[in-house]
């Protein structure tokens, strides 16, 4: 796509779009492409203002810095001048109807907008005890000679307290000038008074804060005609001009204010005197486009047309964003409800949405965008069923590592660590036991009670342990319910529906400690049972284990041998030998041996009861008790049944409601405005500015027609005497102006074909904001 002509009815559109989402509060949203002027106070901003609107500001009590100023320029076969008030954000809704429909009257012949403006600082309330405000003035200004165009002046930074201006001031300004310096997608307009030390001046180092690489700062240096010719003070400021110092981006800019004496010298007598300076001296070296008000006018139309087109994307990004997010408000907050059925319909909504939402939470079917992101925390804690199965697998590794009351260890491991006891001495405990429960049995036999009370004592830690795992998940599901409810329901409604489903959880409570009590109660107080054949397997595993470990020390006793697996000679020996080792080793205390073969039954059978503890708890217990009745907490079928008053506690909503609810409809329509502007605007972002801000460079080598008035224009050249006056001009050039330059071909800032190209000049690497001190 072609680029967007300066000075086309394309460019126009781009920049009345911006300005109109900003009149409508757009900005109060997210943030629009704008350039900001800022500097210290006295460093030449409303100056700067007047140069480039051509109309003279107040200058009684300083008016128009004690507020922000939007000034809008845009060409227009006639000259007119309307102004207005945009009400700060902060604003109540009466003050900001009051404000934007105030009528400020101009007068069009003259331009005069003193009184306007008077009548605006009243209106803001700007007094002796206010002497800021954050509302904003809107100058609309249209011509033939006027660029399109928007600026936006912020009032002066100063340090020292007056009389007509306190410390307390300085503080509200700073903020003020950061707030707006902050936003990324503003052009810093950076008013920097040569007058003064470069390095003393507040918004040098507030640009270097809030633009540390300078890509969006563009550099005004006003003044020049204050400094001693050939001074090293002139010097660091033409240098700087050049970009040799304080390298920004977008570059430097140089214009000359009026003075004390020429204060009241008309624009075109203004413009004559700066052309006439910046043409001699240490000036005349810098390029054209580096000053003067009509080449900056240039540059402005270029950074601003250029820093809209690369936001664009972004932008829109944005606008789509709070368009969702207001969606999601709205369907949260309701209709305005009045009427009992009105209640009623706006609670069964709330019920559809929260079952469902619950309902895949538990069954972990994470698709809307309610869960948002896993990594989160907030996101984790809306996945029940990925905590809930988190929390059985603790669970079960829990049993698995602290299930039992007492670890029987071989006699080989040290087990003075806490709860740990050897098997010589666990068996010997039970062989006392044994003796003290004696019945019927054969001696070398045990009671089959006896099995049964070494597991009831051993799996003591088993209710804790469940009992803790059930509180960690209802606490997972208060979390979850209370997550869900925020995000379908008005926070007033959520509290009282989250007192309804507590009720709900509390009753699944009462069901969750009945199972766990009924599924401990067989294995604290019954006896053992199972038909598992793993309880075989682990005796018979349990006995070998026992009887290899026996059989090695034999062997190595016969053998000498202090290591089986390592390689030893051959030792002379007889099966007999062998046969008396082993057969030393056989239990002849029939009572050991019964307390040896009752230890190994109870801890096969302790590993049997333990995995299906653990899955009868997760099954049971948290899955049929628990998680089965979650999305039925409150259904339809509860609303129905709910009766009018009930029903009425429940959905009635509080002043703070109401007022949200009519905030996110203006935010809406606000959004919903600026997405089909900015929609229309897409059609108009070239190619080369879908990489980002152009730099200085960038903007020398490209193609502008800015159509701005060629009595303007000619004085640049001009170095004639201070009566010279410039010619009005020929038809066929204010035509090409406003055509613009033809393409393939390099132009000057007026459209005009030019032979040569000035040639590039290569930037020193110097750090950006980084000044060199025998410079200053």
């Amino acid at each position: 796509m072609a680029p967007v002509d300066l000075q086309s009815r394309e460019h126009r559109d781009l920049i009345d779009i911006i300005d109109n989402l900003r009149l409508h509060g757009v900005n109060k949203y997210v943030d629009l492409p704008e350039i900001i002027v800022c500097g210290d106070q006295s460093s030449g901003k409303s100056s700067v203002l007047e140069a480039v609107s051509r109309i003279s500001f107040p200058a009684k009590d300083n008016l128009c810095t004690r507020f922000p100023t939007e000034l809008i320029l845009r060409r227009d076969a006639v000259t007119s001048l309307k102004l207005g008030i945009i009400p700060a954000t902060d604003r109540s809704h009466e003050e900001r109807d009051r404000l934007s429909s105030l009528q400020l009257d101009v007068n069009n012949e003259t331009l005069d907008m003193a009184a306007a403006v008077e009548a605006a600082k009243h209106a803001m309330g700007i007094s002796e005890a206010k002497v800021f405000s954050k509302d904003v003035l809107r100058v609309e200004l249209s011509g033939p000679t006027q660029p399109n165009l928007t600026i936006v002046d912020i009032p002066g930074i100063f340090r020292a307290g007056s009389v007509e201006q306190s410390i307390e001031d300085a503080n509200t300004v700073k903020e003020m000038v950061r707030e707006y310096m902050s936003r990324p997608r503003s052009i810093i307009l950076a008013v920097v008074s040569a007058k003064s030390d470069f390095s003393l001046q507040d918004i040098t180092e507030l640009a270097k804060e809030l633009d540390p690489d300078g890509s969006r700062t563009l550099g005004i240096i006003t003044k020049p005609d204050t400094l001693d010719a050939g001074s090293d003070s002139e010097r660091f400021f033409v240098e700087l001009a050049q970009n040799k110092n304080v390298v920004l981006r977008l570059g430097w800019h140089v214009l000359v204010n009026r003075s004390f004496k020429t204060r009241d010298n008309t624009s075109d007598q203004r413009d004559r005197n700066e052309a006439r300076f910046l043409s001699s001296g240490a000036w005349s070296q810098l390029a054209d486009r580096l000053k003067g008000v009509t080449s900056l006018l240039s540059r402005l139309s270029i950074v601003s047309r250029d820093q809209i087109l690369q936001h664009l994307p972004e932008l829109l990004s944005d606008v789509e964003e709070g368009v969702t997010e207001c969606y999601a408000i709205r369907k949260r907050l309701g209709s305005s409800r009045e009427t009992p059925e009105e209640h009623r319909r706006y609670l069964l909504q709330i019920s559809q949405d929260f079952s469902a939402l619950m309902r895949s939470a538990a069954d972990g079917i994470y698709t809307t965008e309610f869960f948002g992101n896993a990594m989160t925390d907030i996101g984790y804690k809306k996945r029940l069923r990925a905590v809930v199965q988190n929390s059985l697998s603790s669970f079960a590794e829990e049993m698995r590592l602290r299930g039992q009351q007492r670890i029987v260890d071989s006699d080989e491991v040290d087990v003075s660590q806490r709860g740990h006891v050897s098997r010589k001495t666990y068996v010997n405990e039970v062989k006392i036991l044994m003796t003290r429960s004696r019945g019927r049995e054969l001696p070398g036999t045990f009671s089959p009670m006896l099995v049964g009370e070494l597991f009831a004592a051993q799996c003591k830690p088993w209710e804790g342990i469940a009992r803790g795992v059930s509180q960690d998940i209802l606490a997972a599901v208060h979390c979850t319910i209370k997550l869900i409810l925020e995000y379908v329901a008005v926070d007033d409604t959520a509290r009282e529906i989250l007192a309804v489903v507590h009720k709900g959880v509390a009753r699944c409570k009462e069901m969750l400690d009945a199972k766990i009590t009924e599924l401990l109660h067989p294995h604290l107080h019954g006896h053992p049972i199972t038909y598992n054949h793993y309880l075989t397997d682990n005796v018979q595993k349990a006995q070998s284990s026992r009887q290899r470990k026996q059989f090695e020390r034999s062997f190595m006793k016969v053998l000498d041998l202090t290591d089986l697996k390592a390689e030893h000679h051959c030792h002379m020996t007889t099966p007999s030998k062998i046969l008396d080792q082993l057969q030393q080793k056989t239990e002849v205390n029939m009572e050991r041996y019964a307390s040896e073969l009752a230890v190994d039954y109870m801890e096969a059978y302790y590993k049997v009861a333990m995995k299906k503890f653990v899955d009868d708890v997760s099954t049971l217990a948290i899955e049929e008790c628990l998680m089965r009745e979650l999305s039925r907490l409150f259904d339809p079928q509860i609303v129905f049944m709910l009766k009018e008053e009930e029903l009425l506690q429940l959905t009635s909503e509080s002043r703070d409601t109401r007022d949200e609810r009519v905030r996110c409809s203006e935010k809406l329509t606000a959004l919903e405005s600026a997405r089909t502007e900015l929609r229309r605007l897409d059609r108009y972002r070239p190619e080369m500015s879908r990489n980002g801000v152009r730099s200085e460079q960038s903007e020398e080598d490209d193609v502008v027609a800015t159509g701005i008035d060629n009595d303007n224009a000619n004085l640049l050249a001009e170095t004639s005497t201070s009566n010279a006056h410039a010619k009005e001009p020929r038809p066929e050039i204010a035509a090409m102006a406003d055509a613009g330059p033809p393409t393939g071909e390099d132009h000057d800032i007026f459209g005009f074909v030019t032979d040569t190209k000035p040639p590039k000049r290569k930037k020193k690497a110097t750090p950006t904001f980084a000044v060199r001190d025998d410079e200053i």
